[in-house]
Order: C-alpha cells, then sequence, then structure tokens
C-alpha cells in the first residue's frame, strides 16, 4: 500500500477509529491477556448535558495517554467509562426545551410525566461528548460504559444510604446551605461562583436597652458595619471581640434591634475582627455561615426571615415574633412581609435613616456568591436537609494519604487534600430537584422517618412501628450528583455484587482529575471506597492544571477567549491538539494554549508523515524478524543506541507523570535525531550502489520507523496507526502491538562517532547564525586528536555540505583572527579574519547585551513593585515574567556569542 503525498486527519481519524471499535482494540478483560496484570482508571464523568471543552481535552488525553502506553506494555487495561447525571443542569435542559416548545412546565406536568420527558431527552442528547471523546481518541472500554442512573448504580446508590443511615453516618438537621431561590434548591459550593460586587459597608445604630438613643451620645448605641442590612431583622446579638477595650463595658448587655424591638445580646468571640468596619458586628445565625457557627458557641437563636425565594417571611413566623413587645415599628416591619429582599433592603435603610440609625456608608467591592446555573445571588439558608458525618468518614482517608497508600502527583495537592479534610463540615447530600436519586426515606404522620431498599419494605418498618397500617409520603428530595460520583471507582465495576471485575481492576491504578476537585470528588471517593471496599479506590492520583489562553487569562465565555478543542480537531486533527496539550502539560503549571502551538504540532505530524513516505521511495520496509543489534554500519548502531535511548526516557517519563517530558522526548528524538539527522546522514547510502551497507540501511530506516509509531501511538494515536497499516504487514494493530523493548542496544562508540559529527556541525551552524555569515568558510581542527582527523576524514563531506565549510584541515594550534569552538572537549577554529568585521561584530554584540539587560531591568521593576504586584491580572504577570525568561535567554547566547570572539582579534 503506498502513502497518500498529504495526511489528511478529517479522511483518516474517523475509519481508524471504527477499527479499533470493530476490534475491541480497548476492551478490558481480552482472553489473551487473561493472566496479565490489570491497569484500570476511571474518567471522571463528564456530565450528560456536556459538550466536550478544553479541560476535558486535557484530562482525557492524559487518562488517554496512559492506557494506550499500559495496553502496549501487555497489561490488561480498563478505562472505565461514563457520564454523570447532572442534576440541576439536566433539570434546567429539558425545563427550557419544554418552555421553548410551550409545552407544559414541570410543576404543571407532575414529577412521573417529567421524568419520563428527561429520560427521552437522555436517550436522544445525552451521548453527545461520548461522541465527542471518540473524536479526540480515547481509548475507553465503551462496552462497559455506565450512566450515575443507571439501574445497577441507583441499586449502589441506595445501598450506600441505608448502609450510611443506619450506621448513624446519614442524618437529617437544620443547618444553614447555599441556597439557590430562583431553582429553589441547596447547592454544593462548586457550584457558587464569587463575583466581584461593587456594594456598599453600612454602618447602623442599635441602641443600647436602658438608655435612650441619642445620635449624638454615642454611649447610648453601638455601631454594626455589614454589607447585606436587610437581614438584620434576623440579627440574635451583636459581636465583639474579647481583647477590643472600646466594647468591653457593654459586653453581657443588651442591644435593640432597630426596627424590630428585639434584645439581643451583645456577646465576646474572636470572630469579630477589631480592625474591620467598627469592630462590632451582628450575628444572623439563620443567614451567614460564620454567624452559624458564632450562634452555635453562643446558644443563640436562629431566625429565618427568608421564604425559599428570598422574600421576608415575617408573619406567621412564631421565631421572628417571639419575645417581642408591640410597637408601631414592629407592625411597619411586618407590613412587609413577602417583599423581596432586595427591595427590603431599600425599605429598611429608609426607614433606619429617617430614625437616625445609619451612621455613615461606605463604597466597599466584595465577592458576592451567585449560582453558577441560575445567576442570582446565593442565600445563606436555614432548612432541613440530609448530611453525611464526613469528620467520622475522613479519618481512614486521611490516614490513608499520610501512610502513602494513596499519592497525589504533584505532591503538594497533599495539603490541599489534608486542609480540607482536616477542617471537613457535615456533607449535605440532598437536593430540591426531581432529576436525581430520590432519598429512600417515607415519613409517618408525626414526621417519624423510615429508610428502607423499597417502599414496601419502609411499610413493613412503619406498620411494625405504628402497631398498625399507617400512610406514608416519600421524601420528595433527590440526593446531591457528587453522592453517586463518590462510589464510582466500584460501583461501575458491579458493587454491591461481588463481581469478577471488581475482584480483578479494585484498587484502580490511578486517577487523573483537575485541581478544583480534589475535595468535592477525590475525598468523597476515598472516603466511601475506604468504608464501603476496606481498600483505597486508587494508587495515584494525577492532579492537572488548568489550560488558559496564549496570555495566561483564564478562558470564559465573556471575555470571548474560549477555545473550541473540537474546532482545533476539524482544522489540524486530533493528534495534534492531544501532542500540544501534553507537551505543554508540565506539573503544576497551567497551559497556555495558542492555535499556533496546535498548528506548530500538526507540522510534526507532516514531518512523520513525510519521512514515512521518504523512507518507502527510498526501498525502506520492514524486515521480519530483523535485529538492530546485527547493524555493522556504524551510522545504523548510532540510530540503534539513540532510540533506546529515546525510549528509556519516554518510558520513565510516563512513568512518573512527566507528560511533558515524554513528549520533548519523543519529539526531540522524531525530529531532531531521526529526520534530521539519521535520514540525512542515511542519504549517500540509501541512493548509492546496492549492497550490504545499503541492505542493512534500509531495514534499519524501516525498523526505526517502527519504533517510532509504537513510542509515538499514545500521544498520536490516528496518524501512527494509519502509517503502521499502510507501511507494512503486521500481525497486531499498533495499539495492541508491544511497547519497545530495546536492551542491548548501548553503543557508546557509534555515539561518540556521529555526536561528534553532530556537535560539530551544529556548532558551526550556531556562529554562522549569530554572526549572520552566508559564505563558506573553511575549518580547522587545532590540535586534534588522530580519532578526531579520523572521523573528519570519514565524514569530510557530510559537514563540508551541511556546515557550509570549504575545506577541513588541522593545525597544532588555531589560527590568528578564528572564532574557537569546543566541540567534546577538543578545539575547531574558524578563521574569520576577512569574512567578518570582528570589532563591529563585538560592538554589536554589546548593545545587544545592553538592550538585554535593560528589558530584565524594566521586567524586574515592575515585579518587585508591590503596587503592580497588587493590580496587575494574573495573565499581566505572566507575560512580564515570560518576557524576562526571554531576557535573561537572549543575554546567555550573547555571553556565548562573545566569549567566542574573544580569540578573533
Amino acid at each position: 500500500m503506498t502513502i497518500d503525498k498529504t495526511y489528511q486527519p478529517s479522511e483518516v481519524e474517523g475509519r481508524i477509529y471504527r477499527t479499533w471499535e470493530q476490534a475491541g482494540a480497548f476492551r478490558a478483560g481480552r482472553p489473551e491477556r487473561a493472566g496479565a496484570k490489570p491497569y484500570s482508571i476511571v474518567i471522571p464523568p463528564p456530565n450528560v448535558t456536556g459538550s466536550l471543552h478544553m479541560g476535558h481535552a486535557l484530562n482525557n488525553t492524559l487518562q488517554d495517554i496512559l492506557c494506550r502506553f499500559e495496553r502496549m506494555r501487555g497489561k490488561d487495561v480498563l478505562w472505565q467509562p461514563g457520564t454523570d447525571h447532572a442534576g440541576i443542569a439536566t433539570q434546567m435542559v429539558v425545563e427550557r426545551q419544554l418552555m421553548e416548545r410551550q409545552e407544559k412546565g414541570r410543576r404543571e406536568m407532575g414529577r412521573e410525566a417529567f421524568l419520563k420527558r428527561v429520560w427521552e431527552w437522555k436517550a436522544d442528547s445525552g451521548g453527545t461528548i461520548v461522541n465527542q471523546l471518540k473524536r479526540l481518541g480515547a481509548s475507553c472500554d465503551w462496552s462497559r460504559e455506565r450512566f450515575t442512573m443507571d439501574e445497577g448504580l441507583s441499586r449502589a446508590v441506595l445501598k450506600v444510604f441505608l448502609e450510611l443511615h443506619r450506621a448513624g453516618l446519614i442524618y437529617k438537621d437544620k443547618r444553614l446551605v447555599n441556597w439557590d431561590p430562583k431553582l429553589l434548591t441547596a447547592i454544593s459550593d462548586l457550584e457558587v461562583i464569587q463575583v466581584e460586587t461593587k456594594g456598599h459597608l453600612w454602618h447602623l445604630r442599635y441602641p443600647i436597652e436602658g438608655k435612650s438613643f441619642n445620635p449624638d451620645d454615642r454611649s447610648t448605641f453601638i455601631v454594626v458595619a455589614t454589607t447585606r442590612p436587610e437581614t438584620m431583622l434576623g440579627d440574635a446579638a451583636v459581636a465583639v471581640h474579647p481583647d477590643d477595650e472600646r466594647y468591653k463595658i457593654l459586653v453581657g448587655k443588651n442591644a435593640i434591634l432597630p426596627l424590630v424591638g428585639r434584645k439581643i445580646p451583645i456577646i465576646a468571640d474572636e470572630y469579630s475582627d477589631p480592625e474591620k468596619g467598627s469592630g462590632a458586628v451582628k450575628i444572623t445565625p439563620a443567614h451567614d455561615f460564620n454567624d452559624f457557627e458564632v450562634g452555635k458557641r453562643h446558644n443563640l437563636l436562629q431566625i429565618n426571615i427568608f421564604t425559599v425565594e428570598a422574600k421576608l417571611q415575617l408573619k406567621d413566623n412564631a421565631d421572628f415574633v417571639a419575645g417581642i413587645p408591640n410597637s408601631a415599628d414592629l407592625d411597619a416591619t411586618l407590613a412587609m412581609n413577602g417583599t423581596d429582599r432586595f427591595a427590603a433592603r431599600k425599605a429598611i435603610l429608609a426607614r433606619l435613616e429617617e430614625k437616625g440609625l445609619v451612621e455613615k456608608i461606605e463604597p466597599q467591592s466584595h465577592v458576592v456568591p451567585h449560582g453558577d446555573r441560575s445567576n442570582v445571588v446565593i442565600e445563606p439558608f436555614l432548612t432541613d436537609q440530609w448530611y453525611v458525618n464526613a469528620k467520622e468518614l475522613a479519618k481512614p482517608a486521611i490516614a490513608a494519604v499520610r501512610a502513602g497508600k494513596t499519592k497525589f502527583i504533584p505532591k503538594n495537592w497533599e495539603k490541599t487534600y489534608f486542609d480540607w479534610m482536616e477542617n471537613i463540615q457535615p456533607w449535605c447530600i440532598s437536593r430540591q430537584l426531581w432529576w436525581g436519586h430520590q432519598i429512600p426515606a417515607w415519613y409517618g404522620l408525626d414526621n417519624k422517618v423510615f429508610v428502607a431498599l423499597t417502599e414496601a419494605e419502609a411499610q413493613t418498618d412503619a406498620d411494625k412501628h405504628y402497631g398498625k397500617k399507617t400512610k406514608l409520603t416519600r421524601d420528595e428530595d433527590v440526593l446531591d450528583t457528587w453522592f453517586s460520583s463518590a462510589l464510582w471507582p466500584f460501583s461501575t465495576l458491579g458493587w454491591p455484587d461481588n463481581t469478577p471485575e471488581l475482584k480483578r481492576y479494585y484498587p484502580t491504578s490511578a486517577l487523573v482529575t483537575g485541581f478544583d476537585i480534589i475535595f468535592f470528588w477525590v475525598a468523597r471517593m476515598m472516603m466511601m471506597g475506604l468504608h464501603f471496599m476496606k481498600e483505597i479506590p486508587f494508587h495515584d492520583v494525577y492532579i492537572h492544571a488548568l489550560v488558559r489562553d496564549a496570555s495566561g487569562a483564564k478562558m470564559s465565555k465573556s471575555k470571548g477567549n474560549v477555545i473550541d478543542p473540537l474546532a482545533l480537531i476539524d482544522e489540524y486533527g486530533a493528534d495534534a491538539l492531544r501532542f500540544t496539550l501534553a507537551a505543554m502539560a508540565a506539573q503544576g503549571r497551567d497551559i497556555k494554549l495558542s492555535t499556533q502551538r496546535v498548528e506548530g504540532y500538526r507540522n510534526f505530524a507532516t514531518k512523520l508523515w513525510n519521512a514515512a513516505r521518504f523512507a518507502e521511495m527510498n526501498g525502506c520496509a520492514s524486515v521480519a524478524n530483523f535485529d538492530p543489534k546485527s547493524a555493522k554500519e556504524t551510522l545504523n548502531r548510532w540510530i540503534a543506541h539513540e532510540t533506546a535511548k529515546a525510549a528509556t526516557e519516554i518510558t520513565e517519563a510516563i512513568e512518573a507523570y512527566r507528560f511533558n517530558d515524554a513528549a520533548a522526548a519523543v519529539y526531540r528524538f522524531v525530529w531532531n535525531i531521526y529526520c534530521d539527522w539519521y535520514l540525512e546522514l542515511a542519504k549517500p547510502l540509501l541512493t548509492g550502489a546496492d549492497g550490504a551497507a545499503k541492505g542493512e540501511t534500509q531495514a534499519m530506516v524501516a525498523w526505526g520507523r517502527d519504533e517510532i509509531l509504537k513510542l509515538l501511538q499514545p500521544f498520536m494515536p490516528f496518524i501512527t496507526e494509519e502509517l503502521w497499516t499502510v507501511t507494512g504487514k503486521h500481525d497486531a494493530l499498533l495499539a495492541l502491538d508491544k511497547w519497545p523493548q530495546l536492551a542491548g542496544l548501548s553503543d557508546d562508540k557509534a555515539e561518540a562517532e556521529i555526536g561528534w559529527v553532530i556537535d560539530l556541525v551544529t556548532a558551526i551552524r550556531s556562529v554562522r547564525a549569530e554572526m549572520n555569515i552566508t559564505a563558506a568558510i573553511p575549518l580547522v581542527l587545532a590540535g586534534a586528536s588522530a580519532e578526531t582527523k579520523a572521523r573528519a576524514e570519514r565524514w569530510g563531506e557530510f559537514i563540508k555540505r551541511l556546515a557550509r565549510v570549504s575545506d577541513i584541515s588541522s593545525a597544532a594550534t588555531p589560527p590568528q583572527g578564528s572564532v574557537q569552538l569546543v566541540v567534546r572537549g577538543e578545539t575547531a577554529a574558524l578563521p574569520l579574519k576577512g569574512v567578518i568585521d570582528v570589532a563591529a561584530e563585538r560592538a554589536r554584540l554589546g548593545k545587544e547585551m545592553q538592550k538585554a539587560d535593560a528589558d530584565i531591568g524594566r521586567v524586574d521593576a515592575k515585579l518587585n513593585n508591590p503596587n503592580f504586584m497588587a493590580r496587575a491580572a494574573e495573565e499581566v504577570v505572566e507575560e512580564e515574567k515570560q518576557k524576562r525568561e526571554e531576557a535573561v535567554a537572549r543575554k546567555a547566547k550573547i555571553a556565548e556569542a562573545l566569549e567566542r570572539l574573544k580569540g578573533a582579534t
């Protein structure tokens, strides 16, 4: 089969992927690997509503590199795929669809009918991201694809809930949650975005009990500062710092809550910051997370003043009116019942102003939590919810990481894990949605709760409890999406059944994920895995960084800087995108992605394709059972040595999750060593007369090409599989072939000779470029050893052609007026007298050095300026650091060039 002139990814990638699928190349448990060591990874399940974004592309590229690498190393690989039911996101998508089609809304049609529509939507549109992952080249075992609400996983979820409830680790409690007043549900911290907002800090005067309020007499009131004056109606105390001398005399007394008349204690608590605001802070336990904790410490009332829609709920609110005497102020406040929170803010402030209770108003920028899907301000809201005792479950999960059973890569993420886990709060697992795993709890008429796997079991328990048949009502809430995701490593393998897959692939080998879900997902999988499986869920956790735009800014739709991975695949091919992401995935460093980088690696693919075509045109075909150790030619022994060296570097880098180092090693070997040097140096042999040397070189060129295809397969699977197919007959698909095992090919003698030629030519080229020399120049080997002279004799024609050298000679010392190069310990001189004006060149380089120093100084002035560092955007700081790196590198090259000129006079 002849290789096409150009590589067209769009014509190849779909066909190659179908070939893999038809061959079952990615299936775990292949018969021939029954005795092989298992290797397993669970995919972070993307939302069923999702479409491939750059974070998915990076995450799944890295997982795929690991899986393809280990599969080629002979392991029985399971890359477990699946999608998440994405409670809020999916419910919103379907509700929006109903609205667009002008059909009945969710509440009008009822729960059963609505859920039926969601399942219909999932069947029609829920597989989009799976097909997009296939376009990326993801080698998952799609025959085992799971969904967090499929029958098996639903059974696992119910069993976990039941067992944790029986153990007292799941319970119902009234606590503060992030409440979305538009979606009418509790949401997780991950679904809250902090929005920088220009607001105000209001300083309000609260009268002291027993004193007649006088705005001119500070002993009659205490000033509290707040950004949310509407919540004052729920205040239960005023807190001051125990060491704040200004307020010590007031601690233990009461303030009278304006507009309400409630007596609230003035308490001492370290939460109050004397340096912030007035130093006194209003405490509203039912509407602020910090205040909630203060309230628990001081046994304060929890007064919820809002409805679920964040409107004032004052009438018929026993907690609000408890112990408050009737007054005109109270009546006016009660008349605000049903007012939206922001309208209430304006009305409250107007009344306070009228009474002289606003001391001052300061403009203040602060972050305000918003729902990431509803875009409305989130309320801390006191409500009954289901909780997991995460503190108890966290203990073995902390111990497992401390003992090194599970390792974080990079290691610094362990600190983040420990910080979160050691300060963990109860995990709110209930959501006020319809789409999700409905909580398996039923209530009797007295609200007694019965938790069971089925309604029949709950009914039996209730009848036994009450001694008669009793009507039960099921809890309408569903479980947090992260609850089912926490079971992913073992539920996807068949748990609670003791399946063969569970025995073989659990614990999994590695997890690849982003830092933002270490707590929400990784930690919870650790907790659940250790509790139910009595074993860690994964040995290694690789945390990758963010993909940013070319300037280092975080991608966002509002900035208009989002790069679509599918568009890049359409234009440059999946391999180019994959290689770009791998090459830039340095541990702990965010990726600055530009289309130019992707285009550059598309050119790399073209270079590989052209090298294969060159080999084909020169009769280089794979030779069955060819042994590279049999090579006699120095050049061929050298490329065998370099191939083995590259294979070791790439293998060690992938094993250590140094994806960028692995990509750099294979790139350097393919482009520089194999294409630029080996094929160039092999041309005379390939185009010469037939004979043993030519035949050996043809076989070695083909062997090197095949090893390259193997080494590149994890990174660029499509082009390598295509070339594997068209360049020869092979026993297996490249995806299932053996990873290079190249022991015994090290050849220091061959490397010393060919390496010397390459280093010499490279050094001469560098001088020519630095000094802008276009004419051919002589080369003098000064004081050269006999071995070096012999090498120069053997490779003289190559050196002349590749370095544009007019003549090669030897001398005891370097000629006067020459630039001296030290190549592998020996001196090579380039006589430049009459070729360049050495003094002028030295002056030019001196000016370039001054410019580089000035550039470094200018950047340092900015980076050492606290004002600049505080105010500059993150991407601007990164850009300045990059400028400095470039200037330092430029300065080093100039210094090297000046050093070379020292001998030229």
